[in-house]
């Protein structure tokens, strides 16, 4: 059902909503190919400016995938593999997007949520939000592209001790391993993600595009080509640098065209 993941718009910011509220937005393999779709479809919407991510509610953001539907569609390595290839898809579409994405977090965030919510560029929790990656309890492991995420946001050291502990931590020690940005107190999430999508959206949104390319690209360690360093230049014959330049010197608040 496609209604269990929602997108909603309000000028240029977009809301993504992981909606299943009667089971704390549990994913299903439906959710993450919905997820995935998603994502690839905002990734290519040049209007767009920032996306919020968030579980319905305010009890979870999500606490991984249901494990109800395990007997039908996970209950084997064959049926693993595909549901896997579901999440990878979706993984590489979240964590590829051009535009920021900023993970605003109630309640529960573990397990799949937890890798979710960890490809957000920007993660906002309450402080009674709780995280962790249980799943040794399951008899299951993060597969390749999962844990990849999870050891670029917070090293293998740490990524070890989440998966082989097992433990549900709070959020002050997520925000000290890195797995939050900020921590705020529960009623002030949803004000604060949005206040903080706000002020990526007033940026100049090619800017916040070649950031994320290039803080991507350097994962990677080859050298960097010819091209690819004459492109961190490249802001400089944008309508927009000249429009943020204008705005500064004149002390108004620019108004970026995205050109």
């Amino acid at each position: 059902m496609t209604d269990t993941v929602l997108a909603q718009r309000e000028g240029d910011i977009a809301t993504v909503v992981l909606n299943r509220p009667e089971k704390l937005n549990a994913l299903t393999k439906s959710m993450w190919r919905r997820l995935g779709d998603l994502f690839l479809e905002l990734d290519a919407d040049d209007t767009l400016r920032c996306i919020v991510l968030r579980g319905a509610g305010e009890q979870a953001f999500a606490p991984g995938n249901d494990i109800a539907e395990f007997e039908q569609e996970r209950a084997n390595s064959e049926q693993a593999r595909e549901y896997g290839k579901v999440m990878a898809r979706t993984i590489e579409a979240i964590d590829g997007c051009r535009h920021p994405v900023v993970a605003q977090i109630h309640g529960i965030c573990v397990g799949g949520g937890l890798e979710i919510a960890g490809l957000a560029d920007l993660r906002i929790c309450g402080e009674s939000s709780r995280f962790g990656v249980p799943i040794n309890r399951l008899g299951l492991v993060m597969a390749h592209a999962e844990i990849g995420a999870l050891i670029r946001l917070v090293g293998e050291a740490v990524a070890l001790e989440m998966l082989l502990e097992g433990r549900v931590f709070d959020a002050r020690e997520a925000l000290g391993k890195g797995l939050v940005t900020r921590v705020v107190p529960d009623e002030q999430v949803a004000a604060e993600a949005q206040a903080t999508a706000r002020r990526i959206a007033a940026g100049a949104p090619l800017v916040a595009r070649w950031h994320k390319r290039f803080a991507r690209r350097l994962r990677d360690p080859a050298p960097l080509t010819g091209a690819e360093i004459d492109e961190g230049f490249a802001c400089f014959d944008t309508e927009d640098f000249r429009i943020g330049v204008r705005a500064f010197l004149a002390k108004t608040a620019p108004e970026f065209k995205g050109r």
